[in-house]
């Protein structure tokens, strides 16, 4: 085995895989404080993308446009909670999963509508420069990608262990009743909740783009299967499964693309079966928490 060829493939997963990770924390944080799965997380990264292809196509740098975008992210998330999601909040999880299945197509719609069908091409935010250490090629791209995931981490860890907001969005993901009851202004932190997922998102889809060939309508699709993948290998209600189950995915994923004959999406077979297989023995994911009920 070349282990070089090795050790460069692993690189090439951790990269997708933190990308992939980056939105299933966005996945994971809406379900933790809803308890629904928003199958519209990618379109909302897409638009936000678009928006950041936009900005940046008017002379703004990458890192401006992209901090922009995820401001302007946060607000259009905690609106999409307001106007979208609040109405429905009293239905059926079903009529909820619903509802993010329109907003999927209402955005994917929009955002051709407003930006055109046209390939866009977005820049990276990190240097092009590429290291030889000992004959392995490392990307300032990939280390870029780890350490903005790993400041995700950071954040999100200070945010729910040591912010009074935080405590906040705990209270109401465990139980909204009691926390309503207790003076939490629970709509407020949904909406907190929502904004701060888009805001992911914006932060995802800006990483990977520029790692494609271009940036359409579909760019995200993909992305949000394997981030719909880690979420559920690592748990739906963990955000610690969510980051290292996205790069078990993507580390899976690129292994298989170099080392198994390729075919038409073979790529998508092995990670979904170290899924299937890791749901089986344990249904709640890695790190998921077991519900237990009593009669």
């Amino acid at each position: 085995m070349d282990l070089n060829l090795f050790f460069s493939q692993l690189l090439n997963g951790l990269s997708s895989g933190a990308i992939y990770a980056s939105l299933a924390l966005a996945i994971v944080l809406i379900f933790r404080t809803t308890g629904i799965l928003n199958f519209a997380q990618g379109e909302m990264a897409l638009f936000s993308t678009y928006v950041t292809w936009w900005l940046a196509d008017q002379g703004l740098s990458i890192g401006l446009a992209i901090a922009i975008s995820v401001a302007v992210s946060f607000v259009g998330g905690a609106v999409i909670e307001r106007v979208v999601i609040r109405p429905f909040e009293k239905a059926s999880p079903l009529v909820i999963v619903i509802a993010t299945l329109g907003l999927f197509l209402a955005l994917n719609s929009l955002t051709q509508v407003v930006f055109g069908t046209d390939a866009k091409q977005l820049g990276s935010a990190f240097p092009d420069t590429v290291w030889d250490v000992w004959g392995l090629r490392i990307e300032a791209q990939t280390i870029g990608i780890l350490v903005v995931l790993g400041l995700e981490c950071v954040a999100l860890w200070v945010l729910f262990q040591r912010t009074r907001i935080g405590l906040a969005l705990r209270a109401v993901a465990d139980n909204p009743e009691a926390s309503r009851l207790l003076g939490v202004r629970v709509g407020t932190m949904l909406m907190f909740g929502w904004g701060l997922s888009a805001a992911l998102g914006s932060l995802a889809g800006a990483m990977v783009v520029p790692t494609t060939q271009a940036l359409t309508a579909s760019s995200l699709q993909s992305v949000l299967v394997f981030a719909f993948a880690a979420a559920a290998l690592g748990g739906f209600d963990s955000p610690l499964g969510a980051v290292v189950a996205g790069l078990i995915v993507g580390i899976a994923r690129a292994l298989t693309i170099q080392y198994i004959e390729p075919l038409n999406n073979i790529e998508l077979v092995v990670p979904f079966a170290i899924i299937l297989v890791v749901l089986l023995v344990k249904p709640a994911g890695l790190f998921g928490s077991t519900q237990v009920e009593r009669v």
